[in-house]
């Protein structure tokens, strides 16, 4: 796994970061979270650097100077979120140079992280969403009329796009799913979703319109080696980009703009809480281990606003 960090700038010439990383694969954290903490840990060595004009020395690190490196990402106009990631990353630095005992404590753990006002995740209304599956069902049509040698393809992309809004699933865990992981009788179906967040696996039940559309494409789907639910042209596993493009494509004849398969997922859970669902449902449906991950969905959206103050009329 080291190999995946050789390229990575914040290691060039750097031992401490370095052995932070292999700390941090030790405690089997993420690739994707590893290659955030390095990159925020490099900047606050930088950071330092400009302020002391020389190197910065791990041995001389103080709270206070985490305080002040706060207050510059305010003063610099960071988003609160952005400020405590980078401290959320360097209390994981301070723990492993205290825990190999480079420094004596934590320097960053008693700082405070910067309030953050929750802003509501952007969402497909109802209307929106009807549109957009309007969309799916024009394109197939025309597709099959017009197009008979991209039909497969297209119904592809319909159940990827289908799926995707009435499943709340990740582009990535999308991508990763195998023949395997589906299962459609007449009258239920689910997705079991091995390659979750944080390698959590969970089984995410499939309404008809869901079942009906991967049923479409599982009936036309070329036989191939490939394992993998969704393949492209060449009989190999779908990627992320092609998927993105997929849901451009449709939300685009659709008159959307701006919509990508993260939105669809919200769109998802915010209409399973609008349709009286318990957050925990939510939760488990979306993987998340944390509520408050969940919570942002009972944030009111813009149209939520809206719909509130027409009712004074």
């Amino acid at each position: 796994m080291e190999k995946h960090f050789v390229n990575h700038p914040a290691l060039k010439g750097n031992p401490d970061l370095q052995a932070f990383a292999d700390f941090l694969l030790e405690k089997d954290r993420s690739l994707a979270t590893i290659r955030g903490y390095l990159s925020d840990v490099h900047l606050f060595y930088k950071w330092m650097a400009r302020q002391g004009g020389e190197p910065f020395v791990l041995e001389t690190w103080d709270s206070s100077d985490v305080r002040h490196y706060r207050q510059a990402m305010l003063d610099a106009g960071a988003m609160p979120h952005t400020i405590n990631r980078k401290l959320a990353a360097l209390i994981a630095f301070g723990h492993w140079a205290s825990e190999c005992g480079r420094i004596a404590g934590n320097p960053a753990m008693r700082i405070r992280n910067v309030e953050n006002v929750p802003m509501s995740p952007k969402w497909l209304d109802k209307r929106q969403q009807a549109a957009l599956m309007r969309a799916v069902e024009n394109d197939l049509r025309s597709s099959r009329q017009r197009f008979p040698r991209l039909w497969v393809l297209r119904t592809r992309d319909a159940a990827m796009v289908v799926t995707l809004l009435n499943t709340g699933l990740r582009v990535a865990e999308l991508a990763a799913l195998t023949l395997s992981d589906v299962q459609i009788s007449n009258r239920k179906g689910s997705l079991v979703v091995r390659a979750g967040k944080g390698q959590k696996r969970r089984q995410v039940p499939l309404n008809n319109a869901a079942r009906q559309i991967l049923s479409d494409w599982l009936a036309v789907r070329p036989e191939t080696g490939s394992t993998a639910l969704f393949i492209g042209q060449r009989g190999k596993p779908v990627k992320q980009s092609s998927i993105q493009r997929a849901v451009d494509r449709v939300a685009s004849a659709a008159g959307l703009e701006n919509v990508t398969p993260h939105i669809l997922r919200h769109s998802f859970a915010k209409k399973l809480l609008d349709e009286g669902a318990e957050l925990e449902t939510v939760a488990t449906l979306l993987g998340h281990s944390n509520l408050n991950t969940t919570r942002i969905y009972t944030t009111p959206g813009e149209r939520d606003l809206e719909e509130a103050v027409a009712r004074l009329d």
